[in-house]
């Protein structure tokens, strides 16, 4: 049974994280809110933008924005839940490196990760 948290029809925040981008900062792989569409970084990123969002919303489940990818994972039960496809684009843009974005990722970035 697919969460009912989750919206299909909401498009994503945009091609990255939208805290990194405000703030300038980078990210390891992006996180889309299944009932937002909100793009925040994921746990292994400096600032774990995603697990924020849902913390300040409750908003639970979560879908891999890379490419390839299509997983569900729920924050609150800490596993992979069911999905259903999203209103487009299902990930960021392939030329856009992971991590990200071109251009602000030290060259340290390994070490930085969580």
């Amino acid at each position: 049974m697919t969460d009912p948290t989750i919206d299909p029809a909401v498009p994503p925040s945009g091609t990255g994280c939208l805290e990194c981008e405000q703030s300038g900062g980078w990210w390891f792989h992006l996180r889309r809110c299944a009932a937002c569409g909100h793009v925040g970084c994921c746990d292994s990123s400096p600032s774990r933008h995603a697990r924020a969002h849902f913390e300040g919303t409750g908003h639970p489940v979560i879908r891999s924005f890379e490419p390839g990818e299509n997983w569900f994972w729920s924050f609150r039960t800490q596993a992979a839940v069911p999905g259903v496809p999203l209103a487009p684009p299902q990930h960021r843009p392939p030329d856009q490196p992971a991590p990200g974005p071109r251009g602000r990722v030290p060259d340290d970035w390994r070490s930085r990760l969580r």
